[in-house]
């Protein structure tokens, strides 16, 4: 079996049903309320979530904000990591579903790291919290209090990311693909609300994350998903987007299509902040 069947034989994914349905031990649920204009989600997540879920504060435990130079969402050390989960209540071996409000966004940076951190087991919630209310399921409110976990996590896999250097290596080989998650405007140049310069990387191809979608919110098919990637990515593969973060819902895009990539956890935030890395406009790579 070549990688990509292997990962398209996992299924990365939960419909609400499933999960509400599952037996027990049910699995660790964990709440990623974080978007941009509003990255502290902790009050949307007292107001109602899926009953049991943790809230995952994006900001604080999926990032590493003293580390300078590396985006505006530094990947957290494996210490770091692993003190969060453990406050989460996550043991070892345990089976996680992860999800958000903000199409899966948030959710997915969350499903990428503790993936690379050893967690085979982990879903994400298809549609994410939208989808669980739009079934009518139970909700809850106020804060969830677990009893502190056990797991212990490894360091995080070198061969699901690479570094700047690494992505522009990817971008300029004719047998490679640098994939740039980012909306087409940002892509472009013509806008940049977040980083010092607007552009892209020479040599990346434009992806947007919101074509990985349905109108719910929820993943288009495996085939559609894989037809998608087949015309966008060919030998090896990362994604970068503005700061790390959609860029994990590229890449889990890509594994429901069967398809393989690494993440640039610093992405343009980093790119654009060095004067000495190139930029390019417009809409070719």
């Amino acid at each position: 079996m070549d990688r990509r069947a292997k990962i398209a034989a996992v299924s990365w994914l939960i419909t609400p049903t499933e999960l509400n349905e599952l037996p027990d031990p049910s699995p660790r649920v964990l709440d990623v309320r974080w978007k941009l204009t509003e990255p502290d989600g902790r009050e949307a997540y007292r107001a109602g979530h899926i009953p049991g879920a943790v809230y995952v504060d994006l900001d604080a435990e999926l990032s590493d904000h003293s580390r300078s130079g590396e985006g505006r969402h530094p990947l957290p050390s494996v210490e770091t990591l692993q003190d969060a989960a453990r406050r989460w209540g996550l043991n070892d071996g345990d089976s996680v579903v992860v999800y958000d409000d903000w199409h899966s966004q948030a959710a997915a940076r969350c499903w990428w790291l503790l993936r690379a951190a050893g967690v085979a087991d982990i879903r994400v919630l298809d549609g994410g919290y939208a989808a669980w209310t739009r079934a009518k399921l139970p909700v809850a409110t106020g804060d969830e209090s677990p009893a502190p976990g056990d797991i212990t996590l490894s360091e995080l896999d070198p061969d699901m990311f690479v570094d700047a250097d690494g992505a522009a290596a990817l971008a300029q080989d004719p047998d490679a693909t640098l994939l740039d998650a980012r909306a087409t405007p940002r892509y472009r140049g013509d806008d940049e609300p977040m980083d010092p310069r607007a552009g892209h990387i020479p040599g990346a191809v434009s992806a947007p994350t919101s074509y990985n979608l349905s109108l719910d919110g929820s993943f288009r098919s495996a085939t559609d998903l894989g037809h998608r990637f087949e015309l966008l990515a060919h030998g090896p593969t990362a994604v970068y987007c503005g700061s790390g973060v959609t860029a994990c819902h590229q890449i889990l895009a890509m594994a429901v299509g069967g398809f393989d990539a690494k993440l640039f956890p610093g992405s343009w935030s980093q790119w654009s902040a060095d004067p000495d890395r190139p930029i390019a406009t417009g809409d070719a790579p």
